[in-house]
């Protein structure tokens, strides 16, 4: 992790043993999102996807225990094969952002940005994390959950693995 000017940042990086174009793929359809998005053991259901500046990508997580919520990305900036930046944030069944359904203190949205490079079949993830828009209360407990957040992604990039293996 490293600091900016204003917060900390999540700085995570995964390798993945499958050509650049296919990886990218996997980010931009839902077809393949559903697939592999989101903590290990939901289900992921595509409400919508508009995979372009502007866009978004809506969707439910159902947890093994029946209980459901919701998640958006607004799409800011992408290059094929190179960069996807969005805001993440928690939504309802319209799409409307709304506080995480287990914190106030989560900031309504956070900024994500995932880089691609690839060498030799081997392309790189690089994904920077950081709270968006909050105030230093949000921050502050956003930055808390770093540890908890390297394993969600973990598990998130795990199943990206073993998508892109198959």
């Amino acid at each position: 992790m490293t600091t900016n000017s204003e917060s900390k940042v999540l700085i995570l990086t995964r390798e993945l043993r499958a050509p650049i174009e296919l990886v990218f793929k996997v980010w931009s359809e839902a077809e393949h999102l559903k697939h592999w998005w989101g903590p290990k053991g939901f289900d992921i259901d595509v409400k919508g996807l508009d995979f372009r500046p502007g866009g978004y990508f809506h969707y439910s997580m159902s947890a093994p225990d029946g209980s459901k919520m919701w998640g958006k990305f607004n799409y800011l900036e992408i290059k094929p094969s190179e960069k996807i930046v969005w805001l993440n944030s928690f939504s309802d069944e319209a799409g409307n952002l709304v506080r995480a359904p287990f914190s106030d203190l989560i900031p309504l949205q956070i900024r994500n940005e995932v880089t691609f490079a690839e060498q030799n079949g081997v392309t790189t993830l690089n994904l920077h994390s950081s709270a968006f828009n909050a105030n230093e209360e949000e921050r502050s407990f956003y930055e808390g959950m770093f540890e908890s957040m390297e394993q969600g992604w973990g598990g998130t990039f795990e199943q990206l693995e073993q998508y892109v293996a198959r």
